[in-house]
This record gives structure tokens, C-alpha cells and sequence, in this order.
């Protein structure tokens, strides 16, 4: 069997799966319409209103590998906040908070300095010219359901905006939004590393 490796850069408003399952009256977009690769799974999830980096393969191994909690792999996010998180806030984010009765891991948390460089996002954030608002960079080590969300809501900064720009050493780089590609050998090799 030859194993797939794929990066794709998941836009907005897209499932991190190939099917619709529910039974909504309006199409939903997964990765069926942008991914033409028979036979790959997503590693992890990225919740439909985040965007960014996924990776799937076909490897069952190293899907289980790389989502599996006790091997713990760093993923990067851009997230835009409502407000501007004061160091307080950055510095409970540092050290976890509690989301649904979990405490979290420890994260690197900063305020970034200026906006990234990203694509728009279609359909924009809402805007509000009396609220300001902020980028952090977030790294993470776990990967629970709506993480991130959560957690800058807990510290009362509601996320406006989430990107996954890096798991482990792959950066989304160049890919735009719907764009995908295969991992080269030395991307695999250095993932297996982990």
C-alpha cells in the first residue's frame, strides 16, 4: 500500500470530514469538495468555523500516532480576540485554565504585535468600531474539542478569529485557503520523528 500524506489549508465554514452526516436542509462544504485523494483521514479535527492547517494520511498508524494525547506534538494558532488581553489574562493562559471541569496543559501564549498576514475570511468577522481587538499566538500541546475557543472565552476574551498555522514543524507557508498538497520525504520523516 502506498501511504498518503496531505497538507490542506481548511478555509472557513468547512467540515474536517469528507461527509455531511446531518440532516440539515442546506449543503454544508467538507473535504469531499476540495480533497480529490480516495482514502485519507484527517489527524485531529479543526471545528468548522476555524480555519488552517489539517493533516491527513491513509497510515493508520501514524494518524493514531499523531492524535493520540500521550504524544504530545505542538500546534500553533493565530487567534483573533474581542479586546485586548491584558497580562493577566496571558498569564492564565500560560498556565492552563479550567474548560468543562479540565484543568488545561500549560501553553505558549503571546500578544502579537502586529496582525498577521492571512487571507481574508469570507464571510469577515463581525466588526465593531468600539471594540478593539488583538492577535495572540497560541501553542498547544493537547488538542480538546473547541480548545482554544474555550479557553480565551474563560479568561473573558471571546475568539473572533482561529487559524492553525503549524502542527509540529509543517507551516502553512504559502498554501492558500482550499489549497492542499503531499508532504514531502523529509516532512514525513521528521513527523515520524515526534
Amino acid at each position: 500500500m502506498t501511504y498518503r500524506y496531505i497538507l490542506f489549508n481548511k478555509p472557513y465554514n468547512v467540515l474536517s470530514q469528507f461527509t455531511d452526516n446531518t440532516d440539515s436542509s442546506h449543503q454544508r462544504y467538507t473535504l469531499k469538495d476540495y480533497i480529490s485523494v480516495s482514502s485519507v483521514y484527517p489527524v485531529g479535527r479543526l471545528d468548522q468555523n476555524s480555519e488552517g492547517l489539517l493533516l491527513l494520511t491513509n497510515h493508520g498508524q501514524f494518524q493514531h500516532q499523531l492524535s493520540n494525547p500521550k504524544f504530545a506534538h505542538p500546534r500553533t494558532y493565530w487567534v483573533q480576540v474581542e479586546r485586548i488581553p491584558d497580562e493577566r489574562a496571558l498569564r492564565q493562559l500560560q498556565a492552563g485554565v479550567i474548560i468543562k471541569n479540565y484543568q488545561t496543559q500549560p501553553a505558549k501564549v503571546k500578544l502579537l504585535s502586529v496582525e498577521p498576514s492571512l487571507p481574508p475570511r469570507n464571510p469577515p468577522i463581525r466588526f465593531r468600531k468600539t471594540i478593539p481587538t488583538a492577535w495572540l499566538e497560541i501553542i498547544l500541546t493537547e488538542g480538546r474539542n473547541r480548545q482554544v475557543r474555550r479557553m480565551t472565552a474563560a479568561v473573558g476574551f471571546p475568539t473572533l478569529r482561529l487559524v492553525r498555522v503549524a502542527i509540529a514543524n509543517l507551516h502553512l507557508n504559502e498554501l492558500q485557503p482550499g489549497e492542499w498538497r503531499d508532504l514531502n520525504l523529509t516532512e514525513i520523516e521528521s513527523l515520524k520523528q515526534i
